[in-house]
C-alpha cells in the first residue's frame, strides 16, 4: 500500500484502511534522502527504535491517541530524551534523559519523533542562516533564506518529511519560516504550551510554536499540547475551544495604508492587497488602524531589557565560551554585557506606556491582519546586511509576544514572482480558536497545495468545521469527551467530532457521587451565577441520536445547552436533586481540567 500525503487526515485514513506505521516511517526516511538537504536535521532518531515505538502503539485508535502514528520533528532547543540538544552550538551539547513537557504530551498522544532540526543558534534570528551547520534550503525557492530561527522545522514540514514540527517563537521564529515555506505557523498564546525542557531565549516571551501543512493539523496538535504545567512558572491554562466556525462579518484591523512597510518590495505589497481582498470577499469588514506604536513596541525587542534577557539565559556558558558562538550571535550577546539594570527598567517602562496606547486599538477590532513579513530576503541579501535585514523581517512579528497576542501565519497564494505569499492573524491571548478558524477559511480559499509537496489540501468534508445536513449536534461534558471512558459509545454510533466549545455562564458543574465510571453533572442556573464550562460538540445521525439518548441513565438527561459563541446544541444536563451530595467543580472550567488536577 503506497504511503499517502502526510496531513493528519490523510494519514489516519491510510491507517484506518489497513496501512501500517512501518510504511510511513520508511516513507519518512525515503523523503529525507530524496530531498537531500543536509541542513534540515541535526540529529535523526534511529529507524529501528521508531519501528519499535510503532509496534507499541498497537491497534489504530485515534480516539485514545489523537496523533496515532503521526511523524513530527522537534527544533533542537527543545529536549527529546536520548537525542542530543545543541541549540546549534556544538560545544553546548548535552544529552537529556527526559522529554520536554510538550514532547511528552505529543508522544503520549501517539506521535513519533523523527529527529531534531536546525535553527539560528540559541534561537537568535529570523533568517535561519546563523548556524555552524549547513543552512537548510528554503523549500520553495533555494535563493531565499529559509527563515528562522526555526528553519529546519519549517523546511521539514514544507518538504512533507513530517506531518508537523515544533519550533519556538520569541520574535517571530514560528511565523517567518512558515511564511517563507508556504505552510501554517501557529504561535499560541503565551504560556499555552509549556516551555519546560526548552532552552530559553527570552524566558518572559518564549512560546513553543507549531508548523503544519494545514490549519486543522496545527489545531489538532495545539489541542494535545496546550496543558497547564506546574513545572513551568510561565505556564497558564489557555482555552482550546472556538475552532471550526468563523463568526460572520468580523471586524479586522489592518495597518493604515500610509504606514505599511514593505521596504521596496512592491510584489509583497500587492500580495498583501490581494489577501485583504480575499478577506473582504469572505464577508469581513476591514478597518485601517494606526500602526506607529506597534512598530515602536517591535523596536524595543532589540533594546536593553530583552537583549539582556537573551544573554542572561546562557550567561555562564557565553562568558566561558565566546569563541563557540556564531559571529553574529556573539556580537548580539556580547553587546548585552554592556547593559545595566537601569537600561532594562527603561525598556520595561517604555513597553508599559506603549501597551496602554495600543490597547484601545486592539480592543476596537476582533483581530488584526498583517503581512507575515514585509519583504522576502535572499541569502545574498543576508550576507551583505546580516543585522538590518534580520530586523526588518520582524517588522510585523516582533511586537506580538511583547503585547501578549496569539497569532497564526497562513499561506494566501503565490506572488506574481512565484514566491509564497502569507499573512498573519493576531488576537488577544486566549483567542487562538478565532485566529485559527479564520486561517482555515483563508487557506481553503487560496486553493494552494501543501508546502512544497504538491499535495492537495484535504477535501472540505474531512475538516472538522463542516456541517452536514441532517446530522444532530450534541454537546458532551464529561465521560463522553475524547479519550474519556465512555467516548467509545459515541464512536460506536458513527459520531463525528466537530469542535471544542464553552457554555455560557449560566451553568454549574458538579462531580456526582456513586458514578462508575466517574461522571459530572451540568446544572443550569441563572445567568452570570455559573461559569463557562468546556464541552465538545459531536454530530450523529437522528437514528444514532435516538439510540444514544435512550441509553442515558438517571439522574442525567438531554436538554438544550447554550454556548458562548451564540449557538446552542443538545447536551447533558443533571437533575437538581442529584447535586445534594455532589461536589461543585465549576471553578475548574470543565471535567477534563478537574480530572487532570485531581488524578
Amino acid at each position: 500500500m503506497t504511503s499517502p500525503a502526510f496531513d493528519i487526515s490523510s494519514l489516519h485514513a491510510f491507517y484506518a484502511s489497513g496501512g501500517g506505521v512501518a510504511a510511513v516511517i520508511e516513507a519518512v526516511f525515503a523523503r529525507i534522502a530524496e530531498v537531500g538537504d543536509p541542513g534540515i536535521f541535526l540529529h535523526l532518531a534511529d529507524k529501528e527504535s521508531l519501528l519499535e515505538q510503532a509496534t507499541a502503539l498497537k491497534a489504530f485508535d485515534p480516539a485514545a491517541k489523537p496523533l496515532w502514528g503521526i511523524p513530527f520533528a522537534v527544533k533542537d532547543n527543545i529536549d527529546v530524551a536520548g537525542i542530543p540538544t545543541t541549540a546549534a552550538c556544538p560545544d553546548y551539547t548535552y544529552m537529556p534523559d527526559t522529554d520536554a513537557t510538550v514532547v511528552r504530551l505529543l508522544k503520549e498522544a501517539g506521535a513519533l519523533v523523527i529527529g531534531k532540526t536546525n535553527l539560528d543558534q540559541f534561537a537568535t534570528g529570523l533568517v535561519g542562516v546563523r548556524t555552524p551547520y549547513p543552512v537548510p534550503r528554503n523549500a520553495i525557492d533555494a535563493e531565499l533564506v529559509p527563515g528562522g530561527s526555526s528553519s529546519g522545522s519549517a523546511v521539514a514540514t514544507a518538504q512533507g518529511i513530517v506531518s508537523f514540527a515544533l519550533g519556538t517563537d520569541t520574535a517571530g521564529s514560528g511565523r517567518i519560516p512558515a511564511g517563507l515555506n508556504n505552510i501554517v505557523g501557529m504561535k499560541p498564546s503565551l504560556g499555552a504550551l509549556s516551555t519546560s525542557g526548552v532552552i530559553p531565549a527570552c524566558r518572559t516571551l518564549d512560546c513553543v510554536s507549531i508548523f503544519a501543512l494545514t490549519v486543522e493539523d496545527a489545531w489538532r496538535v495545539f489541542m494535545v499540547a496546550a496543558r497547564h504545567d506546574a513545572a513551568d512558572a510561565y505556564s497558564k491554562a489557555v482555552s482550546t475551544d472556538g475552532f471550526g466556525r468563523t463568526p460572520s462579518a468580523l471586524t479586522i484591523g489592518v495597518p493604515a495604508k500610509a504606514e505599511r512597510l514593505f521596504f521596496g518590495d512592491a510584489v509583497m505589497e500587492a500580495a498583501y492587497d490581494d489577501a485583504l481582498r480575499m478577506l473582504a470577499e469572505l464577508g469581513h469588514r476591514l478597518v485601517e488602524v494606526p500602526f506607529g506604536d506597534f512598530y515602536r513596541v517591535a523596536e524595543l525587542l532589540y533594546e536593553g531589557a530583552w537583549v539582556a534577557e537573551r544573554y542572561a539565559a546562557v550567561k555562564d556558558f557565553f562568558d566561558a565560551n565566546e569563541a563557540s558562538f556564531h559571529p553574529v550571535t556573539r556580537k548580539i550577546y556580547g553587546g548585552a554585557k554592556q547593559l545595566s539594570a537601569a537600561d532594562a527598567f527603561k525598556g520595561l517602562y517604555a513597553l508599559q506606556d506603549l501597551k496602554q496606547k495600543v490597547a484601545p486599538l486592539i480592543a476596537s477590532v476582533d483581530l488584526l491582519c498583517v503581512p507575515t513579513a514585509p519583504k522576502h530576503y535572499t541569502r545574498a541579501d543576508l550576507e551583505a546586511e546580516p543585522i538590518r535585514e534580520n530586523s526588518r523581517l520582524g517588522t510585523y512579528t516582533n511586537f506580538v509576544n511583547l503585547l501578549d497576542l496569539c497569532g497564526i501565519a497562513v499561506p494566501t497564494g503565490t506572488r506574481s514572482d512565484g514566491r509564497p505569499a502569507s499573512i498573519t492573524l493576531l488576537a488577544p491571548s486566549g483567542r487562538d480558536g478565532l485566529t485559527a478558524s479564520l486561517a482555515l477559511d483563508i487557506h481553503g480559499s487560496s486553493g494552494l497545495t501543501l508546502g512544497a509537496t504538491g499535495w492537495l489540501q484535504p477535501e472540505a468534508k474531512d475538516t472538522i468545521s463542516v456541517d452536514e445536513a441532517g446530522l444532530i449536534d450534541i454537546a458532551v461534558v464529561g465521560a463522553h469527551l475524547s479519550g474519556m471512558p465512555l467516548n467509545p459509545q459515541l464512536l460506536a454510533l458513527g459520531s463525528r467530532f466537530v469542535r471544542n466549545a464553552r457554555t455560557t455562564d449560566c451553568y454549574r458543574l458538579y462531580a456526582l457521587s456513586g458514578q462508575i465510571p466517574a461522571k459530572p453533572g451540568l446544572l443550569r442556573v441563572e445567568q452570570a451565577t455559573g461559569g463557562q464550562i468546556d464541552v465538545e460538540i459531536w454530530q450523529m445521525t437522528p437514528a444514532a441520536f435516538g439510540q444514544f439518548v435512550a441509553a442515558i441513565p438517571s439522574p442525567l438527561g438531554i436538554g438544550t445547552l447554550f454556548l458562548s459563541d451564540g449557538t446552542s446544541a443538545k447536551g447533558f444536563l443533571v437533575e437538581a436533586a442529584a447535586i445534594a451530595d455532589a461536589t461543585d467543580i465549576t471553578h475548574y472550567g470543565g471535567w477534563r481540567s478537574y480530572v487532570a488536577a485531581t488524578t
